[in-house]
């Protein structure tokens, strides 16, 4: 997701998001000498073959692409490092060609480089060094597996069961995915599940189901709830996976994992709605002298009048209430935080009741209870015609599904979470496997901040440390605190001691992803 410098970039910069860890920091002073004391154990758990199976959240992806970098700081690589301390084997990932991101196919761009800080904000990495082309080529230089990272940026649940998702024949017309494809190898029409259990790992994470939700949110609730539906070939890219299928899918990827006595950890989905994608842009960003305000707001007075006319011609049909009308009435004043103007498919068709009104559009100004894309930032105050300086869009031009989440959308992303998590606390206590609590450590996080060694980690984009520069995945240190946590759930479910024993990632280690060095 590529975020353009614009005037209104510093919009950017004023929320909170991602994964915490509850409210025990690190030991400091003698509780760490005491902990180096003590000898790491397994418990009964036995690290060493392990396999991490999942979607980006796995893989490692930051700063809106999969590089060298990123995937060194994955929380799987993290995980295993502190394994290799209790007999954990090598772990080897897919590694791409090199720290630009991106991927071609055919000399042609499929997937695009990654972000960096700009000074203002996130910028593409080609604004700060120039033009560059990625170097992973599809086909060309793919890695030989197997691999113990099988984390695949977009996968969602079904997807990990799907024959053919990492062929390459299929990229070109989207029923496979690229950075599956990379990992195949001989053997392009083996699922996700397939090529991980083959690899018979003693103990496994399981990472799932974010993008199942997420995709929908992404792009501000395009897709469509397919509650009740379990035929996942009929969905399209943004919609949002039925709960039904997801338990169907769930249970028997756990059961596939544990089948040879494996252990492991499952994570549940966060709130996607929390993280700094949706909390950065504010609803109210427009600066509007009071000789502009006047000129939108008598542009407006045709619309606004309608909406009365409307209203007088629906009295007493309960069609059109009062408080619609107020909600859809549209006002800009003199100062610096104007409400942009969206459209609003949940308000009522009026063109449809009455074709007389068929001219009055679902238009309102968004409130406090939407979530502005962290796109937004650099569209807002564009003009939808560059020849027209009155057509601003956000203003003038009302701002589109894709960038704003609705209270209602974010009502079915907050179902579908819930249903998804209740699946995922079943199978883990039915499997006797670990669980992470992402849900409520990004709670956390969003609240008070997280203490991370001698870092407190907080949501807000850019400054906060725990977050990459796309507004969805962590940064390094993100992808630390999640380790670290992991570690403490291992601890809890199978009797190890890696926080006891000091045996954790170290947040000072690690970066925070902001330069553009290649």
């Amino acid at each position: 997701m590529i975020i353009k410098n614009s005037k209104y970039i510093a919009l950017a910069f004023s929320a909170l998001g991602f994964v915490a860890c509850n409210d025990d920091p690190l030991p400091t002073g003698t509780e760490i000498e005491e902990a180096a004391a003590v000898e790491v154990s397994a418990g009964s758990a036995d690290f060493s073959k392990y396999v991490a199976i999942g979607n980006s959240l796995t893989a490692g992806f930051m700063d809106g692409a999969l590089y060298i970098a990123a995937q060194e700081n994955s929380f799987p690589n993290q995980l295993a490092q502190q394994f290799a301390k209790v007999g954990g084997g090598e772990f080897t990932q897919p590694l791409m060609a090199d720290n630009i991101g991106g991927i071609t196919l055919g000399g042609n761009r499929i997937q695009e480089p990654r972000l960096v800080f700009g000074g203002a904000g996130p910028v593409p990495l080609e604004s700060i060094v120039g033009p560059v082309m990625p170097g992973t080529a599809l086909g060309a230089n793919d890695p030989t597996g197997p691999f113990n990272n099988m984390g695949v940026p977009g996968a969602k649940s079904f997807h990990l069961l799907a024959n053919g998702y990492g062929n390459i024949a299929n990229v070109p017309t989207g029923l496979a995915n690229p950075y599956f494809a990379r990992m195949t190898g001989s053997t392009p029409d083996a699922s996700m599940i397939e090529l991980a259990a083959g690899q018979a790992p003693t103990f496994f994470s399981l990472w799932i189901g974010n993008n199942d939700v997420l995709s929908f949110a992404t792009s501000g609730g395009a897709g469509v709830d397919q509650k009740g539906n379990p035929d996942a070939s009929t969905y399209g890219g943004n919609d949002i996976t039925d709960p039904g299928l997801f338990a169907q899918v769930y249970a028997g990827l756990a059961q596939t994992l544990t089948a040879n006595g494996a252990k492991g950890i499952v994570s549940n989905i966060a709130d996607v709605t929390s993280i700094p994608f949706f909390t950065t842009v504010p609803h109210n960003p427009v600066p509007l002298d009071e000789a502009t305000a006047g000129a939108v707001n008598q542009a407006y007075a045709a619309y606004n009048g309608g909406l009365q006319q409307a209203l007088a011609a629906l009295a007493g049909t309960g069609l059109l209430t009062q408080e619609e009308v107020d909600r859809r009435t549209i006002s800009f004043s003199a100062g610096t935080n104007n409400a942009v103007v969206i459209i609003d498919e949940d308000l009522t068709d009026l063109g449809a009741i009455n074709p007389a009104f068929a001219a009055l559009p679902k238009l309102r100004q968004a409130t406090a209870d939407d979530l502005l894309v962290l796109p937004a930032a650099s569209f807002i105050g564009t003009l939808a015609d560059p020849n027209n300086p009155l057509s601003v869009n956000g203003v003038a031009v009302a701002l589109a599904d894709n960038w704003v989440l609705t209270p209602e959308e974010q009502a079915l992303i907050a179902d579908a979470t819930a249903a998804f998590n209740a699946t995922i606390a079943s199978v883990a206590s039915s499997n006797d496997l670990a669980l992470l609590d992402s849900n409520t450590l990004l709670r956390q996080l969003t609240e008070s901040g997280v203490p991370f060694g001698n870092f407190t980690l907080t949501g807000n984009l850019v400054t906060g440390g725990a977050f990459s520069l796309d507004g969805v995945h962590p940064g390094a240190r993100g992808y630390g605190l999640t380790a670290l946590e992991a570690l403490r759930a291992i601890d809890s479910k199978y009797g190890s001691n890696f926080i006891l024993a000091g045996a954790v990632p170290n947040a000072g280690d690690l970066p925070t992803n902001f330069s553009p060095t290649l």
